[in-house]
This record gives structure tokens, sequence and C-alpha cells, in this order.
């Protein structure tokens, strides 16, 4: 089960994401999310993964997680479920420090291995919301516009 201390220390030791599985198509979660950690969580460098993919929003698209210029701090998945055991594994291989599934993943043997090498694991959560969760930012349109407050 992921906790809210699970979720905090991910967000706060990592520096480099890679997001895998990511699509060029602009009504896939993953191209939302990879949008909003370009224009709001700066803090962050991205690299995104898919073999079918070139470039998207202008960066560079590598074909697998070993073909990353740098181990990246957390692999960011958007793939399908039966497919956890095997990114988890590449995750481990390259010497990533968190493995985090996307909002309708959960794969317990995959989180159990990844688990047992050292890595921190988040399931069936979205990176953006729990980023913009923890840093202020979500409001009703998923991000925080400026426009509107609560605070004085």
């Amino acid at each position: 089960m992921t906790t809210d201390e699970t979720i905090l220390k991910a967000l706060r030791s990592t520096k480099t994401i890679a997001m895998i599985g990511i699509s060029s198509n602009p009504a896939r979660a993953s191209f939302f999310v990879a949008t909003y950690l370009r224009s709001v969580a700066r803090e962050y460098t991205v690299w995104y993964v898919n073999p079918r993919e070139s470039e998207i929003l202008g960066d560079t698209v590598h074909p697998s997680l070993d073909a990353l210029p740098g181990v990246p701090d957390m692999v960011d998945v958007f793939r399908r479920t039966e497919e956890l055991p095997d990114v988890t594994a590449q995750a481990i291989d390259i010497g990533a420090k968190t493995v985090w599934f996307q909002l309708g993943l959960i794969h317990d043997d995959a989180a159990a291995k990844a688990g047992a090498a050292g890595l921190t694991v988040v399931q069936d959560r979205c990176l953006k919301i729990e980023h913009a969760r923890y840093g202020g930012g979500l409001h009703s349109a998923g991000f925080d516009t400026g426009i509107i407050s609560s605070r004085r």
C-alpha cells in the first residue's frame, strides 16, 4: 500500500524522471503529465521513453531505459499492468531509486521485487496529482492557475 510518507520520500529525493510509455497523443494521461512536469515541476529533469516515438514536446524520446543519457532517480510507468514486472526489472537493472506506477496500475509481485531491491515503490497514483497536492498547486482543473485563491 502506498502511503503519504512514501510519496513524499519519492518526490523529495527525485531529480530525474524517466517517463516510460509516454504518448505524443495530447488526449493521453502521459502527455498531460509530461506537459505539467515541463511547465510547473521545473525541479525535475524529465526523459521520455517509448520505442515508437522519436520526439515529444520538442524533446528526444529514447527507445529504452538503458538508452537514457543518465540514470533516472524515478521511473514513472505508463504501461499495461502485465508489463510492470519487465519494466520493474529494467528499473532495478539501471539503478533507479523509485518506480512509480500510474493511476490504475497495481502489481504486487513487481512492487515486492522492487522493494526487495531497495527501490521506493508507489502504486496506483498520478505523479502530477501528487506533486501538485504536496506543492499546493492542485485545484479542480488540475493545477494552480493563480486566478482564484483561498490564500490571503
